[in-house]
């Protein structure tokens, strides 16, 4: 595909679905030049470096994220549909997280995403120093649920691609960590439930549980005044 039949959109849309499936390591111009159908050299003509591509990839998915009306809805149901739509967001895109680390991401996509977050929670009764706290909060628990599915997502692709059997090298480790556990008294008392009987699984529904006990705390803060 020449670079003036290229477009900017066309490129972004390209490098999320190789993100995707290859993740951050797995990103380059040749590699996305085949996808496209194009020279690497057509793709710099519209994005200069992979870390502008990085960021526009990153700008882009926040698109996904259903945008509540914050006058048309309780506050509550408004900031569990942003936090819950950020969270399956995260999941689709585990390289994102990854990211987060290592570039500079910005962009209208997330901007939008923040601004109405904000809105929610001064709709709620928050003053503007309090719903950027709460808008923070918020998002540092989602992301922070988002970590460890993005890790493992990520430590697979690098085992399998030295050569290693990813399940069975990540089983062992989990085995190794049971057995680790066993020595104190807490962790013994769940590795020996059928519920906790994987050590490295989060328990069900944390991520439900822990946003409804953070948007319980807000109540409180808001009823006190």
């Amino acid at each position: 595909m020449p670079r003036d039949t290229l477009t900017v959109d066309q490129i972004v849309r390209a490098a999320i679905e190789l993100l995707d499936e290859e993740g951050l390591d797995g990103l380059n111009m040749r590699s996305l030049g085949k996808r496209l159908g194009a020279a690497a050299t057509a793709i710099y003509w519209h994005i200069k470096t992979k870390d502008d591509l990085v960021r526009l990839a990153g700008d882009a998915i926040w698109d996904e994220v259903e945008l509540p009306d914050p006058d048309a809805a309780d506050w509550r149901q408004a900031a569990t549909a942003l936090a819950t739509g950020m969270h399956a967001m995260l999941g689709r895109h585990p390289w994102f997280v990854q990211a987060c680390g290592s570039h500079l991401l910005y962009g209208a996509g997330k901007s939008r995403y923040d601004d109405r977050c904000l809105a929610v929670y001064e709709n709620a009764g928050f003053g503007a120093a309090d719903a950027d706290r709460a808008a923070a909060t918020v998002f540092i628990f989602v992301l922070g649920n988002a970590l460890g599915p993005a890790v493992e997502v990520s430590l697979a692709r690098r085992l399998s691609k030295n050569g290693k059997d990813a399940g069975q090298h990540m089983a062992d480790a989990v085995a190794r960590a049971g057995e680790i556990a066993m020595r104190f008294p807490r962790l013994r008392e769940r590795l020996g439930t059928t519920a906790a009987a994987d050590y490295a699984a989060a328990p069900d529904s944390s991520f439900e549980f822990g946003l409804a006990a953070i948007l319980d705390g807000f109540e409180v803060r808001l009823g006190r005044r």
